[in-house]
């Protein structure tokens, strides 16, 4: 019988079907971060619980430590230093692998984890954060938990789940220069709400999906949360395969060549058939921005706030008035104060890369703060051996060191009150990036080009 990837990677993966209707799902691997994962271990430790299989489970110091140059375990985050040091002595006890503060490995959890060939297609994948799904772009079955399904899964490689639906969305067509992975999800979920994948376990898919690099995957991948799928995932190919070899964590020798194979195997039948499908022409979608306090208000950059009924629509009403925007207002040349290149969505190289050639032989503008955050200690190598870093110095921003550093705001660094920020995050609902700032969505071309003049700005004027 024909199956979609999804179904063959769950059933492969069903240990029993409950009788709740849930499936007992049998987790590989698991990834842990300090702001959660250290609550999970000190669980595990109080109930006098062991991790079985503690050399499939990997953690990263990533959510509340500083980025500052020349950091240490002291943080801006309130108790953030307790949260490191017991993240640090829970790790250790229990034998797992840690990329502490120092290590040249260290970055954020979902940047980690690719660079180290932990996550592999056909695997299933679980970690105490939303974002998890960034690792479908490998093939592989990823998704966010709890701290308590955490602790369930580290003791016994298992997890009841219930089993979602499945779509395909298609880009067909080419992208026009100028247009990334970042436009493309912030498009479909413009269009289709940021409930549009409620209950589904997402498959990209079609030929722009194809035609993009591995991070621009992960990018895609990515915010499949912010479309409220349980996952979004893309086939493995030779981009995919090729990316891992050689990787610390992936299969080595003979194994490497029985992996690839089974790896190939890793599609959606032809005649497979989707729950629902979506069906989009890369080519009309332009460079992309949100104006108001969810994804889903995203527009064109050439587009306005939309002109709505209070009274029928009063959630819009509210992140209108949130934002401090008129209705019919353009988003371009609308003046920012801050801009952020970081996070899990977009700080990875080829990101980097593409704000540095927006950037290069210009100035950021008089007044304007901006910060450069790579998504992990390797990245941050990398770019400089290019000499990014001077490129990113020389304009103005902040080079800063790996974390998940000012993607949210929970009592530690931020941006100003009420501050209007350009940001390659993901999210963008009331005070994620500080006490009541206004944070627009965009890519790092779009922030790179933003920063530059000072508002909102087409990035397709610098390419």
């Amino acid at each position: 019988m024909a199956g979609t990837l999804f179904d063959k990677l769950w059933d492969e993966h069903l240990v029993e079907p409950q009788s709740d209707g849930t499936d007992l799902v049998y987790i590989d691997r698991i990834f842990l971060h300090e702001r959660t994962g250290s609550i999970a271990l000190a669980s595990l430790e109080a109930e006098r619980r062991e991790v079985f299989c503690p050399e499939q489970v990997f953690c990263c110091m990533d959510h509340i430590v500083d980025t500052f140059p020349g950091r240490g375990d002291e943080t801006t985050m309130p108790s953030g230093r307790d949260f490191i040091v017991a993240t640090r002595h829970a790790t250790q006890e229990a034998g797992i692998t840690l990329f502490d503060l120092g290590d040249p490995r260290q970055g954020i959890v979902h940047v980690v984890s690719p660079e180290q060939g932990i996550v592999q297609p056909g695997l299933t994948l679980v970690c105490p954060d939303s974002h998890t799904c960034t690792q479908g772009a490998f093939g592989a079955l990823a998704w966010g938990i709890g701290s308590s399904e955490a602790e369930h899964a580290l003791v016994t490689k298992t997890l009841r789940v219930r089993r979602p639906k499945t779509m395909r969305v298609v880009f067909s067509g080419e992208l026009s220069p100028g247009v990334s992975a970042k436009d493309m999800i912030l498009h479909l979920i413009g269009h289709y709400g940021a409930g549009g994948g409620s209950g589904y376990a997402v498959e990209f898919a079609g030929a722009a999906v194809k035609a993009l690099g591995i991070e621009a995957r992960m990018t895609l991948c990515n915010m499949a949360v912010e479309f409220s799928a349980f996952t979004g995932l893309i086939a493995p190919d030779d981009e995919a395969i090729n990316y891992l070899r050689d990787r610390p964590f992936a299969p080595k020798g003979k194994a490497w060549e029985q992996a690839k194979e089974y790896w190939r195997s890793l599609k959606s039948d032809a005649e497979a058939s989707f729950d629902r499908e979506i069906h989009v022409d890369a080519g009309q979608i332009e460079p992309s921005v949100t104006w108001g306090t969810s994804p889903e208000h995203a527009v064109p950059i050439s587009g306005a706030v939309p002109i709505i009924d209070a009274e029928d629509m009063p959630g819009l009403e509210r992140a209108r008035r949130y934002m401090d925007l008129e209705p019919g207002q353009r988003l371009r040349d609308l003046p920012i104060e801050a801009a952020f290149i970081g996070s899990c969505t977009n700080a990875r190289l080829s990101d980097l890369r593409v704000a540095a050639r927006v950037l290069q032989g210009r100035k950021v503008v008089e007044g304007l703060r901006a910060i450069c955050v790579p998504g992990s200690m390797q990245v941050r190598a990398a770019a400089e051996a290019e000499g990014l870093d001077e490129i990113f110095r020389d304009a103005g921003f902040e080079w800063r060191e790996s974390g998940c550093s000012m993607c949210f705001f929970a009592g530690g660094e931020h941006f100003g009150y009420e501050q209007r920020v350009i940001s390659t995050t993901n999210r963008n609902f009331e005070s994620r990036q500080g006490p009541r700032t206004r944070t627009h969505l965009a890519s790092p071309a779009t922030v790179a080009a933003s920063a530059i003049t000072g508002r909102i700005t087409d990035p397709r004027d610098f390419l």
